[in-house]
């Protein structure tokens, strides 16, 4: 994806700041039933039961990254904002394995491989020039084998950059007989849709 003056940006970290501050849960993660029904389709989603390092990009307040954890030898989750991070951290205090980063995908990236990458709800915060940059990134962190979950809410949002589809199409198109994914499995649901692909 080439950059255009005209292609809508990346969401700054202050927009996220200015709407945690306005709201702890602004999502209802922790009490929508349309989100724990989610977090458990992603859980069914792994094709395997445990992962040695795993990498969960925008964890928000840490549900589902405690949920992911019993399922991951070590698994490094991160947020661009801090008030969702602090949450993440009380959630997550009894859980050796993880380990929470203020960290700005993909202008920051982690040092390392990872057998698991987990990006939910956060592709479409992206400008189609990160998006890109980031499925770079995303594909060379990942070892022969290792797994990519895409789960994303459909329905457009004006504010947002992307749609879920155009995140999950993008990734699609690199699971070409000689591309450097495999897609594994999909699924669309009412208002979202998962993706499993493998690294070749």
């Amino acid at each position: 994806m080439k950059s255009n003056p005209n292609q809508p940006h990346t969401l700054p970290p202050d927009y996220f700041d200015k709407v945690y501050e306005a709201n702890q849960d602004p999502w209802d993660f922790a009490t929508s039933p349309y989100e724990q029904e989610k977090y458990a389709a992603t859980l069914a989603a792994l094709p395997r039961s445990h992962y040695a390092r795993a990498f969960e990009i925008g964890c928000s307040l840490g549900i589902l990254t405690a949920r992911l954890a019993p399922h991951c030898g070590y698994l490094l989750a991160v947020d661009v904002a801090e008030a969702a991070l602090q949450q993440a951290r009380q959630r997550c205090a009894n859980l050796p394995q993880v380990e929470l980063q203020l960290l700005r995908v993909p202008d920051e990236f982690p040092a390392g491989q990872f057998d698991l990458i987990l990006v939910s709800e956060v592709g479409y915060y992206w400008s189609p020039a990160d998006l890109a940059r980031a499925a770079d990134q995303l594909i060379a962190t990942l070892p022969a084998g290792g797994h990519l979950v895409l789960v994303h809410w459909t329905p457009p949002v004006h504010d947002y950059p992307l749609t879920g589809d155009a995140v999950h199409e993008f990734f699609l198109e690199k699971a070409t007989p000689n591309g450097p994914l495999r897609h594994l499995h999909g699924h669309r649901y009412e208002k979202y849709r998962l993706d499993v692909l493998e690294r070749r």
